[in-house]
């Protein structure tokens, strides 16, 4: 929803008594032919006549569809499954099994291999548990996904912004602004507890039941779902949850979360979603207690998912934390700022990429990537400031690892002379005992290895990059 539909819903008469109001680049068409075979391509061929008589599984299964699958999976890569089928393998075997996979998936036989379960560490300090599908089974699951994620977005909500086309977290987070330049300044905060893991099958086949038509691709998506994990040597059956890794986990998440979309509108309450990270705002703190009182029965009882109650609470929205952003009010308004918690993570990432184990090259191709990808996903906070303080403090780690790589007292001394102290004061510098540290700050150090010859060497700061890309 753009913020001037939203401000023009925004009257008196969709506001309740608790005063809680509810609120594209086409992609190229590349086909890797790996599904289609010259005699294959020809009997598969569609008119509008013809197409009006298949069911929705044979139109997941057209060649076309599953090329456009083959080549979105080919671009994103990832590590291969249970199989060791990596991505660029892919099209040899499809190529020589297409017809036979498609066969089989018509027939009703085709049984989906399970997941690899991968462990990711959490900032605190748990763990999420992705699952990893082979490789041929992304492309039917994205396959699935091309043709029926066009049915359901018709009727998602316009603050849902989660994993949909042409929406963006940026979109979440500006939503949330307006809102909170308009009143709304008490905030929802509700923590769905390891909602992939936990979302009942049942209720999600019931709920594709409810708008796809053809029972076998329902069928085929619950195969999906109780597919199975293999973690280590060790088989785990699914009977709930679906794998968090897989190309139709967003979309099936956003399935089961529109019935609370839908609800919040009932209730005429203003919310915003991106995935399972849900806020709702409010004109007062009575109001959102309330709210947080009503809504939570409805989650658990009717769609049987569990909510973290000591993470989910009502709070001024300059307490909370949305998609790595926090809140604060200046003269002009609400603003963005980078939440602390987000801070702290990004500057033990910066430790880890600026630690000695990587050559100067790694370190400086590394910390490019990682810089240019955080300032653009951060860059609609107000954050100048603390970027160069991140930045001193990065320069200097790298300092003090040039020092310890120069090791001998003579190496450091003709490096110094190099690069224009004199005599005394690089005699005095290289022989110093001093621990790395505190000579990393040390004035004629950082003026041998300066700002500039930084720069000049390679290596991208915060502050610099985040000027070019500020909105």
């Amino acid at each position: 929803m753009k913020v001037t539909e939203i401000e023009t819903r925004k009257s008196t008469k969709h506001q309740n008594k608790d005063g809680c109001l509810q609120k594209n680049t086409a992609e190229q068409k590349e086909y890797g032919e790996a599904l289609i075979e010259e005699q294959m391509a020809e009997k598969n061929i569609n008119t509008t006549n013809n197409r009006s008589k298949k069911g929705l599984l044979e139109e997941i299964l057209e060649p076309e569809n599953l090329n456009i699958a083959y080549q979105r999976v080919k671009r994103n890569k990832g590590a291969g499954g249970v199989d060791g089928m990596n991505v660029d393998e892919l099209y040899t075997y499809l190529k020589h099994h297409g017809e036979e996979l498609r066969q089989s998936i018509l027939e009703g036989k085709y049984k989906p291999k399970p997941v690899r379960r991968v462990e990711i560490p959490k900032e605190n300090g748990k763990k999420r548990m992705l699952g990893i599908p082979t490789a041929v089974d992304r492309v039917i699951q994205q396959g699935i996904a091309q043709v029926i994620g066009p049915i359901y977005e018709k009727k998602f909500v316009e603050t849902s912004y989660g994993f949909r086309p042409g929406k963006s977290a940026h979109q979440a987070l500006e939503t949330s602004k307006m809102l909170m330049n308009s009143g709304y300044v008490w905030a929802v905060e509700l923590d769905l507890e390891k909602f992939f893991d936990t979302m009942n099958q049942s209720k999600m086949v019931q709920l594709l039941g409810e708008e796809i038509k053809d029972g076998r691709v329902i069928s085929l998506i619950h195969k999906y779902l109780r597919a199975g994990a293999v973690a280590g040597k060790r088989y785990e059956y699914t009977r709930e949850g679906a794998p968090q890794g897989g190309p139709l986990s967003p979309l099936l998440a956003n399935i089961m979360l529109h019935e609370l979309d839908k609800e919040l509108q009932k209730r005429q309450h203003w919310f915003v979603r991106y995935a399972d990270d849900i806020v709702i705002l409010c004109k007062s703190k009575a109001s959102a207690e309330q709210t947080m009182e009503h809504i939570i029965p409805f989650i658990e009882k009717k769609l049987f998912l569990t909510i973290n109650r000591e993470k989910s609470k009502v709070s001024h929205v300059t307490k909370i934390k949305f998609l790595g952003y926090g809140f604060y009010k200046d003269s002009k308004g609400y603003q963005m700022r980078v939440h602390k918690k987000s801070m702290v993570k990004m500057k033990e990432k910066v430790r880890r990429l600026t630690d000695r184990k990587r050559s100067h090259k790694q370190q400086r191709e590394r910390l490019k990537t990682y810089i240019r990808g955080w300032v653009n996903y951060f860059k609609l906070a107000n954050m100048g400031k603390a970027l160069k303080a991140i930045d001193e403090w990065m320069r200097r780690r790298i300092r003090m690892n040039i020092w310890k790589e120069w090791k001998k007292v003579k190496t450091r001394y003709n490096n110094l002379r190099k690069l224009g102290l004199n005599h005394d004061e690089s005699m005095k510098l290289a022989g110093s005992r001093k621990g790395y540290w505190r000579l990393s700050k040390s004035p004629n150090l950082n003026i041998a290895i300066s700002n500039k010859r930084l720069e000049q060497a390679g290596y991208l700061f915060f502050s610099s990059y985040y000027k070019t890309v500020k909105v």
